[in-house]
């Protein structure tokens, strides 16, 4: 958490009204959700969140102040409603959004307020008040005096109370907080003040996570970080203390009761706590050492609190293959994980109970996922405990603010967040990886992005970096180079992306298929990527598509995939369960069985290449078009026909076809390539027009897409070589009525895409593609993508040049300098 934030000025002299003076407020219920959980009838006012909220380091002592608050919505600039009783009632830590708060309701500003006791056994030490969160700036008052102010929704602060307390009875506590969500650029993730009935959701403002209070002495150990240093079978821990300077700390780690290591040494310092042999932890061995840590003040024990910790390994790896994957304790592990977006139709932003919070992560271990893509949220930290506990690794991405660039200052507000949200999640052993930005939301500059990448992997040096997960997708400003992992998305996918010489290689979202449930849906209905008729048919989706992600692994060296989705949320229909966690929606025994195969197989092993082999010799390739009319291979016989009202006009040599770009193509009638292997296309186009519109000259259809596309990409305005959300894209635009020689290779032994324009070879994309052979036909002038014809070319083609098999630099120089 935040630092310990000291009593400011006072700013109000009026005193506490004693409680026997004031009016109750009205009583609270719970309100109706559109769905409740089989959680949902377990909240009351007196079992709102109980359990103990910090598990890296307790102490015995300590009050929940969880329940019944009084609640006002308020104006900007009011005075604090000091002894004053609020008009409503809301049940702590819900956010005032959602059902379990009582409220149910929507406001920019709003006032909690509720008395406090302090023990009798804590008077003449220091009284700590925690908030786990408040979205999303919050100023708190006691007795009148306001004590602190923090900005943040997703991370928790700690305020030092005392010198603010009267010596007996109630205290008084007063927080204001303000939550504008969608209106400012502060980092929402997946919320919207107003949902819509799509990827974004109902927001959740206020107090969200647990508020609770301990007594300290003024020496006290207020935060641990460890940090496992397997190869020297060593645990580095430094604990942060109050108080005066030179105190000792002392570290003893346990194997359930026996003593495994100790270390003493100054507080404040990173003291290095051997551990012979030690245990590691794993998704299948989640072992964990329980520490018990004393600050010394000259021998004499002035704090002692409780920890645990893990000793892991996190890490690159090549694999038999050459190609780099992440890899666990020094062995290479694939990451299967599930997108986890943290959403409650009960609770919103707030499981109900921790037997929830505990359950979405304990299905990912019935499922067979060793991993979870936490999305755009922060998580309580009971929620990291559970996943240190039952064996779960982590990809913790940072909250993202609204899609579109983030402007200064909050583009400083941001970084402060995310380096807050690192260091205060530095010790959960689960975590692995850091995403700091998703799809290029929020993103405003791809220098910066690295640089971004570049200060967390200095932070925290122990895990890896994932600076930008979907770098192909969406906002994106296109690829830093930095971080240890280059992640694509691609829906339905798999992504097939490649390793390069320092990085490994993810699928950061795929799949997305859904089935409605009816009476478990948010709104009565939903969608997702692609709708299934029932759960056999669903189940059948994820298998395939699973079945292709083993196949990513071994043929383009991915080392993760996170499937879309856990849960359904809201409008999104994709769920391996409903929303409400109440019907599973697959048949999990066939989910477990693929997913043990690609965690056991995944592993780098083989040359995962195809042998393309040789192809066939020759000038013209397998198949030429010279689409002038006339002659034994011309449109107009039996090997292609003008569809949609295409018509012969003056081409590059002789004849070609002249396509309006609104349905009008040449159809070869059949599948000429074998688009698993080596091949090439070539074509002289000249364009009509050059702007935002896609125009394809040669594909070849898929079950959904074109296995590749050989185009004028609209999106960059320049000639590309593609795969669905991959291209090799030429360096500069083309000229409208201009003829260009364009040729685009497919290389699977390189794993790469060619594109050559007038001869010259202008760019390179590593690719991957796991399409043993597309049954479509070859078409020329359009493309396929979502299942529907699409890029229709508003120009003229001519020499069309079909090979099975890679052209080398120097052929396809040779065929431009020949104008065929």
């Amino acid at each position: 958490m935040l630092k310990i934030l000291a009593a400011v000025a006072l700013v109000a002299s009026a005193a506490v009204v004693p409680a026997g003076q004031v009016q109750a407020a009205p009583d609270w219920h719970v309100g109706t959700p559109p769905l409740t959980t089989p959680w949902t009838a377990d909240v009351s006012p007196t079992n709102a969140l109980p359990e103990y909220p910090r598990p890296q380091l307790t102490r015995p002592e300590w009050r929940n102040l969880n329940g019944l608050w009084e609640w006002s919505a308020a104006a900007p600039d009011e005075q604090p409603p000091i002894g004053r009783t609020l008009g409503e009632k809301v049940l702590v830590p819900y956010p005032i959004e959602s059902a379990l708060s009582g409220l149910q309701k929507h406001e920019d500003r709003m006032w909690y307020r509720r008395t406090f006791e302090v023990p009798n056994n804590w008077k003449g030490k220091q009284l700590l008040l925690h908030f786990g969160a408040v979205d999303y700036d919050a100023k708190v008052w006691v007795n009148g005096r306001q004590v602190a102010t923090h900005r943040g929704g997703y991370d928790g602060f700690d305020v030092d109370v005392t010198s603010a307390l009267h010596a007996k009875g109630p205290q008084e506590l007063i927080v204001w907080a303000e939550d504008l969500t969608d209106e400012t650029y502060q980092p929402i993730g997946k919320q919207r003040e107003v949902g819509d009935h799509g990827i974004f959701y109902q927001g959740s403002s206020g107090i969200w996570r647990t508020v609770w209070m301990e007594p300290v002495n003024t020496a006290s150990i207020s935060r641990l970080q460890t940090t496992p240093d397997l190869p020297n079978q060593t645990l580095k821990v430094n604990a942060t203390t109050t108080g005066p300077a030179g105190n000792d700390v002392e570290v003893t780690a346990y194997d359930n009761n026996r003593i495994v290591g100790k270390v003493l040494g100054k507080a404040n310092t990173e003291l290095g706590l051997k551990i012979p042999h030690p245990k590691t932890w794993s998704p299948d061995h989640p072992f964990l050492y329980d520490l018990k840590v004393r600050l010394l003040d000259r021998g004499k024990v002035v704090d002692q609190v409780g920890s645990y910790a893990g000793m892991r390994q996190v890490g690159l790896q090549k694999g038999a293959d050459g190609k780099l994957r992440m890899a666990l304790n020094g062995k290479i592990l694939f990451n299967l994980s599930t997108l986890d977006q943290g959403f409650w139709p009960d609770g919103l932003n707030t499981a109900p109970t921790d037997a929830a919070l505990r359950f979405d992560l304990e299905q990912h271990k019935e499922l067979g996922f060793n991993t979870v893509r936490k999305h755009i949220k922060v998580e309580p930290d009971r929620w990291y405990y559970w996943a240190d506990k039952l064996g779960l690794m982590v990809w913790q991405d940072m909250p993202a603010t609204k899609t579109d660039a983030m402007p200064e200052p909050w583009r400083t507000q941001w970084k402060s967040e995310l380096h807050e949200m690192v260091e205060e999640h530095k010790s959960f052993t689960s975590i692995t990886v850091w995403v700091p930005f998703n799809e290029g939301w929020g993103e405003w500059d791809r220098t910066e992005t690295g640089q971004v990448a570049d200060s967390v992997a200095a932070q925290d040096p122990s895990r890896l970096v994932n600076a930008h997960s979907g770098v192909n997708c969406c906002n994106s400003h296109g690829d830093s180079g930095r971080g240890n992992i280059l992640d694509y998305h691609a829906y339905l996918g798999p992504a097939t992306t490649m390793p390069t010489g320092d990085r490994a290689a993810v699928d950061g979202e795929h799949g997305g298929f859904g089935l409605k449930v009816p009476d478990h849906m948010w709104f009565g209905d939903g969608s997702a990527y692609e709708m299934e008729p029932d759960s056999a048919t669903l189940t059948r989706r994820y298998v395939e598509n699973q079945t292709d992600v083993l196949r990513s692994a071994a043929q383009c060296g991915i080392s993760g995939s996170v499937y879309t989705q856990i849960t359904d949320v809201e409008g999104e229909l994709n769920g391996f369960f409903t929303y409400d966690r109440r019907v599973p929606k697959m048949d999990f025994a066939q989910v477990r069985t693929i997913n043990k195969q690609i965690v056991d197989n995944a592993n780098g092993s083989g040359s995962g290449t195809p042998d393309p082999g040789p192809g066939t010799p020759g000038a013209d390739g397998i198949h030429f078009y010279p689409l002038d009319g006339t002659g034994e291979d011309a449109v107009g016989n039996n090997d292609a026909t003008l569809q949609g009202g295409a018509i012969f006009a003056e081409g590059k040599n002789g004849q070609g076809v002249a396509l309006n770009g609104s349905g009008q193509y040449v159809d070869t009638g059949a599948a000429l390539l074998d688009t698993g292997k080596n091949y090439s296309a070539s074509a002289w186009v000249k364009l009509n027009k050059a702007d935002g519109s896609f125009q394809t000259f040669v594909s070849q259809d898929g079950d959904r897409d074109s296995a590749f596309f050989l185009q004028y990409s609209g999106q960059d305005e320049r000639f590309a070589m593609s795969f669905p959300g991959v291209r090799a894209l030429a360096p500069t635009k083309p000229n409208p009525g201009q003829w260009y020689h364009v040729t685009g290779v497919r290389d699977v032994v390189k794993g790469e895409l060619r594109l050559y324009v007038d001869g010259q070879l202008v760019a390179t994309k590593a690719a991957c593609s796991l399409d043993a052979g597309s049954t479509g036909n070859t078409v020329i002038g359009r493309a396929k993508f979502g299942g529907n014809p699409v890029d229709y070319l508003d120009g003229t083609v001519d020499q069309v040049h079909l090979y099975d098999r890679a052209l080398t630099d120097e052929e396809v120089k040779t065929l431009y300098t020949s104008g065929r």
